[in-house]
């Protein structure tokens, strides 16, 4: 048995040689390339429509008080994206606000009370993208609906005259934008109101010769849709 066992091995060391010749050399297989995810790209241009929620602050030497009032409305503009993570547009908004009649004593007993019922805009915008995040300024024409009404020391309404248009004028802003799904954008933003100057030239003696400010600051958080031309967001490989 030994000796077979023997002979057997030496068969196979000499036969190992001449069968793997007859196998042939061994086929080099390159591995496969590692995945890369696609990047994605996401466009801005287009139009879009949307509603907000915030609120507003009268500024300093305002008739209306400077406590806080709610408010809410919609916006709707255009983008357009270059050169290539710029952005800009136009947008027009209107809100509408919680009703605040409220007003300032004169010296003499006499008083003037303002409403503010909604703020609007129509402005341009620019700013900076980078993937789904946009910051902007914003600036343009501002109009207000606003009434005014002045009262003597007994309480009885009196004619009066004012100078200047004082719901017309001009709206500065920045904000942050976000992307957060196809189609859908979110934002919270800064808006300054500024508007003429209330310049009381007759009523009461002591209302006649005064002057306030009519100014808001404003902060809100809105949502839009989004009717991109080229899509949201695309996959570039």
């Amino acid at each position: 048995m030994k000796k077979i066992l023997l002979s057997a091995a030496a068969i196979c060391a000499l036969t190992a040689p001449a069968v793997a010749a007859d196998l042939g050399p061994r086929t080099y297989t390159k591995a496969p390339p590692a995945y890369t995810a696609p990047e994605v790209v996401y466009n801005w241009t287009g139009f879009y429509i949307g509603g907000n929620v915030g609120g507003a602050f009268a500024g300093s030497n305002n008739i209306q008080s400077d406590a806080g009032r709610f408010m809410g409305g919609v916006q709707g503009g255009f983008d357009y994206q270059f050169a290539p993570n710029w952005v800009m547009g136009v947008e027009a908004q209107y809100s509408w606000m919680a009703s605040n009649n409220t007003g300032v004593i004169f010296p003499g007993g006499s008083t003037a009370t303002e409403n503010t019922r909604g703020l609007g805009s129509v402005t341009g915008r620019l700013g900076y993208t980078w993937g789904p995040a946009l910051v902007y300024a914003k600036g343009g024409y501002a109009f207000r609906d606003s009434t005014l009404g002045v009262n003597t020391a007994g309480g009885i309404q009196s004619p009066y005259t004012i100078s200047g248009n004082r719901n017309d004028g001009y709206t500065i802003g920045a904000g942050l934008e976000y992307m957060f799904a196809p189609s859908w954008s979110a934002k919270v933003e800064y808006q300054y109101y500024k508007f003429g100057d209330t310049n009381f030239t007759g009523g009461p003696a002591d209302v006649a010769g005064t002057s306030f400010r009519n100014d808001d600051h404003t902060v809100k958080a809105g949502i839009n849709y989004r009717f991109g031309w080229g899509g949201p967001a695309v996959a570039k490989y």
